[in-house]
């Protein structure tokens, strides 16, 4: 803040209108005869008080001070010197110039994305014929009307005595089904052709399922059976509940993220759009599943990053940073699967699906997986990291590109070591039952991690972790190297209203030459 010197004004104070802002110039010092004018007048630099700050915040604050090269033979000097202090939003940190090199690198990337997509857009699945095993049944609704309590004998339900002993588990199942109560459920047909058909279920004690009176049900059509074997009860019908949490979770991303909440769901239902609509029905109709994946995952990439945080320099950073980890990631995967043998047929679901179609490459799906799975993560790590230098950046604009790095890399190595902590975590918990198959089995670690099930968590782990602590060091470089590429005077990384060549929130040292022009070195 510049103000005059304490002693008192010679002249009377003059305010003048400038620009649209309103200015106290006491800066008409007569202290010379009339023939000499040099110009200039003596001020002092006060810091301002915090009084002063608050009443500085609502706006603009500005004052015409007398300075060098405004003198009059009248002894009186009439330069300008502007101090303001806005209040604004995040401004775009980088100059045309740099929004166009970004553009010319993402927008041809972009182009060949959707092309792609264009190019080997399926269609829809392929037909096929039912196998009638697994998943691969033809399934109706249906609900159970009545439930009573029979005797496992009185049914027929009763196994063939077995010869475990009682004190083992399939003993005392066997027991259990020899003299125990079963459930014998009728259940109607609640869609089809076949609706309001009903059948019987019996429930035997030791089944993992039991049903209830009332209960909605998932019943399996199989047409080449006897009719009174036809349908059979294979799951509950989840739908309420299922609807009821998803709609819970949207109202929470809303009321909490409010606008930026919206576009993050439209971003998500768009994700599962490409998923369903683009990845998996190009997959079965034989393209090669790395290529899906890839264009896939930086389809979603580019469509939920720009929804969800706008067309901005500080997207198009982060879009970078993630498309460098996606690479790497791709990379090494592709590597360490040749390398470990991972065939990607290791469960009956895969097998099914190997069945049907004997031509999808089981490895290129399982190497999909592995990158699909880590865009998520990846998204998160390199839009914050981007955020970060942005916000140093904007915090203190005097940062080079060293300072902005080592600062926001101290960010990423906390946000590293939490994240990778959360995948192991992840696919621990998903193969927490396999994991406790082999500890009954008293397996030795060496064991557990040599087996194929086991083997492909562990690679998909660690690639997709390997990606996601690369994508820090990478993007916060990226956005730290964007972000200091504009030489300080330049408009855009200069907020407005302060003088030009002069830092964000360091008092002008003296008077500034012209009304906010940079001074000349």
């Amino acid at each position: 803040m510049v103000t005059p010197s304490p002693q008192p004004p010679t002249e009377p104070t003059a305010t003048h209108g400038h620009n649209g802002h309103e200015h106290g110039s006491p800066g008409h010092s007569a202290g010379h005869s009339p023939g000499q004018s040099d110009g200039h007048a003596d001020l002092h630099v006060d810091l301002p008080s915090p009084a002063q700050s608050e009443r500085l915040s609502d706006g603009h604050s500005g004052g015409h001070t007398g300075g060098p090269g405004g003198g009059h033979s009248g002894g009186n000097s009439s330069g300008h010197s502007h101090g303001h202090s806005h209040s604004h939003g995040p401004a775009a940190p980088v100059s045309k110039h740099l929004r166009k090199v970004i553009a010319a690198v993402l927008i041809p990337f972009a182009a060949a994305v959707f092309i792609g997509m264009a190019v080997l857009w399926p269609g829809g699945a392929p037909a096929h014929e039912r196998s009638g095993v697994g998943f691969d049944r033809q399934t109706q609704q249906g609900v159970v009307t009545s439930l009573e309590q029979v005797d496992c004998k009185s049914v027929n339900a009763a196994q063939v005595p077995t010869t475990a002993a009682p004190s083992t588990p399939g003993g005392r199942q066997a027991q259990a089904e020899q003299t125990g109560e079963c459930k014998k459920a009728t259940v109607e047909v609640a869609s089809g052709p076949e609706k309001g058909r009903t059948f019987v279920e019996i429930v035997q004690p030791g089944a993992p399922r039991q049903l209830e009176d009332g209960q909605e049900v998932v019943v399996a059509y199989a047409p080449d059976a006897p009719r009174d074997l036809q349908y059979s009860v294979i799951d509950v019908n989840r739908k309420l509940p299922m609807a009821l949490l998803a709609g819970i979770f949207a109202v929470a991303v809303v009321v909490v993220g409010r606008m930026r909440g919206l576009f993050a769901l439209i971003a998500l239902v768009v994700s599962f759009g490409v998923l369903t609509l683009f990845i998996l029905p190009a997959i079965l109709q034989g393209s090669n599943p790395l290529v899906v994946a890839v264009i896939g995952a930086s389809a979603i990439m580019l469509i939920a990053l720009y929804m969800c945080h706008g067309l901005t320099a500080r997207t198009s950073v982060a879009v970078l940073g993630t498309l460098v980890s996606l690479l790497l990631i791709g990379l090494l995967g592709s590597g360490f699967i040749d390398w470990a043998f991972l065939s990607g047929n290791t469960d009956d679901n895969t097998g099914l699906i190997h069945g049907l179609y004997p031509d999808i490459d089981m490895s290129g799906l399982l190497l999909a997986g592995v990158i699909i799975g880590s865009l998520g993560v990846l998204d998160d790590v390199t839009v914050t990291q981007t955020s970060a230098v942005w916000e140093l950046r904007q915090a203190d604009p005097s940062m080079g590109p060293r300072a902005l790095y080592r600062a926001a890399i101290r960010i990423g190595r906390d946000h590293i070591a939490s994240v990778v902590n959360t995948l192991v975590l992840a696919y621990a918990g998903a193969a927490l039952p396999l994991l406790l198959l082999f500890s009954i089995a008293n397996s030795s670690m060496g064991s557990v991690a040599n087996s194929e099930l086991v083997a492909e968590e562990i690679v998909r782990t660690l690639v997709g972790s390997i990606g996601l602590v690369a994508s820090v060091p990478v993007t916060t470089a990226l956005a730290a190297l964007v972000v200091s590429a504009d030489r300080p005077g330049s408009p855009a990384s200069v907020p407005t209203g302060v003088p030009t060549g002069v830092p964000t929130g360091v008092p002008t040292a003296g008077p500034v030459r012209g009304r906010g022009r940079r001074r000349k070195r």
